[in-house]
């Protein structure tokens, strides 16, 4: 009997642009599961509209509805849970996860961050890349914990920082990596290959 196909949920808060590239990777076939839900936290996030375009429930939960956190993330929780989804993909989420969350998707949340993790985590990794002067900067596809940008890493992608570059430049360079690799990282989920020992992620 055929494993039961994992249902993805993807929180956004802005273009989606990862979220576009996670769907056209369903589309083709490269990761076996279903988008089941996009949601995101701004009712004006164009990834919203990108989804619902494509036949995907796309779901607002505003942040500024809520007094408190952890009922903000209640209302994430009983909307994914609604969907029945078994993964949650954080895609330009910019808001930082509560115990509360993370413990109840255990091991079932993968995060995509602009920098080359541990170095420059945080809202403004281009910012701070460019300010430190290094020359390598990328991307890194994670596990979330209960830490901000803590959490295991899966897949790394490099990318050189020129003379010259400005945020959007960095940024740019950076993206079109992000949109090879995360859909990467799915797949090795969905697939069953990742073996996670303490702060290790093997591929099997």
């Amino acid at each position: 009997m055929a494993n039961k196909r994992e249902k993805i949920g993807i929180l956004c808060s802005g273009r989606g642009s990862n979220m576009e590239s996670i769907q056209k990777a369903v589309a083709s076939g490269q990761i076996k599961a279903d988008i089941a839900v996009v949601i995101a936290d701004k009712p004006e996030a164009k990834a919203l509209e990108k989804a619902a375009a494509v036949g995907i429930p796309s779901v607002a939960v505003d942040r500024k509805a809520y007094a408190e956190r952890e009922d903000f993330e209640r209302a994430l929780i009983k909307a994914l849970d609604e969907e029945g989804v078994t993964l949650v993909v954080l895609a330009g989420f910019m808001r930082l996860l509560s115990p509360l969350f993370v413990g109840h998707y255990r091991g079932r949340i993968l995060n995509i961050h602009p920098s080359l993790l541990p170095s420059f985590g945080g809202a403004h990794a281009h910012r701070d890349v460019l300010d430190y002067g290094v020359k390598v900067s990328g991307c890194t596809i994670h596990f979330v914990d209960e830490g901000m940008d803590s959490g295991a890493i899966i897949l790394q992608a490099s990318v050189p920082v020129l003379d010259g570059d400005t945020e959007d430049t960095l940024a740019a360079r950076v993206l079109e990596q992000e949109h090879i690799l995360y859909p990467r990282a799915i797949e090795l989920y969905v697939d069953g290959r990742l073996e996670v020992e303490g702060r290790q992620v093997k591929i099997k």
